[in-house]
C-alpha cells in the first residue's frame, strides 16, 4: 500500500485571524509603524488594500506586516520551484557481489562501481552470504578489500566492510 501522507506547512495567520491584543506592524516597505492594537493594524491594512500577515508569532508583541499575501505566496512557490529543480540528488546505488565472485566478474563490477562514483552517487557494495559461508564471513570481507582496491583511486570508503547477519555491507563515496 502507498503512503500518502501530505506534511501540510504551518498555517500563517493572516488580517482577521490575528487575535492579539498588540502588535508590532512593519509597513509594505519595511518601515516600522510601531507597536498597536490587532483591530488598528487591520484598519490600515484594509485601508491601503493590503492583507496583514503575522511574519514573528513568538516575538512579544508578535510582528505583524503589511503585504499582498497572495502575491508573496505565489514569488514564494516559484523561488522553491527554483530551489527544488536546482537541487541534486545523490543516489546510492548498490552492487551485488558474491562470496566466490571470479576476477574478471569483480573487475567488470568495479568499472561499474566507479562510473557511479565518478558521477557523483555513493555505492552500497553487499554481499549475501547463504548457508556455509557464514561461518567463513571473513572471506567476504576479503572480497570486499579485493573490490575495494581495484577502484580506491576514484573513491573513499564512508563505512567499511561488516558482517551483519547474513550480509557484509559497504558503502563508498566520492573522493572530494
Amino acid at each position: 500500500m502507498e503512503d500518502t501522507t501530505i506534511i501540510k506547512q504551518p498555517e500563517v495567520e493572516i488580517n482577521r485571524r490575528i487575535r492579539d491584543r498588540e502588535v508590532r506592524l512593519i509597513g509594505e516597505d519595511g518601515e516600522q509603524l510601531g507597536i498597536m492594537s490587532s483591530d488598528a493594524a487591520n484598519r490600515i491594512a484594509d485601508e491601503k488594500n493590503l492583507d496583514l500577515v503575522k511574519i514573528s508569532p513568538q516575538a512579544n508583541p508578535p510582528v505583524c506586516k503589511l503585504m499582498d499575501y497572495s502575491k508573496y505566496k505565489f514569488e514564494k512557490s516559484k523561488k522553491d520551484k527554483e530551489a527544488k529543480k536546482n537541487q541534486k540528488l545523490n543516489e546510492t546505488k548498490k552492487i551485488w557481489l558474491s562470496m566466490t565472485i571470479d576476477q574478471h566478474d569483480l573487475e567488470t563490477k568495479a568499472r561499474a562501481a566507479g562510473k557511479f562514483v565518478v558521477g557523483g552517487n555513493k555505492v552500497e557494495v553487499s554481499i549475501r552470504m547463504k548457508g556455509r559461508q557464514q561461518a567463513h564471513a571473513k572471506l567476504g570481507i576479503e572480497v570486499m578489500q579485493k573490490f575495494y582496491s581495484l577502484i580506491e583511486d576514484v573513491c573513499v570508503i564512508e563505512k567499511s566492510p561488516l558482517a551483519e547477519g547474513r550480509n557484509i555491507l559497504m558503502i563508498l563515496a566520492p573522493k572530494k
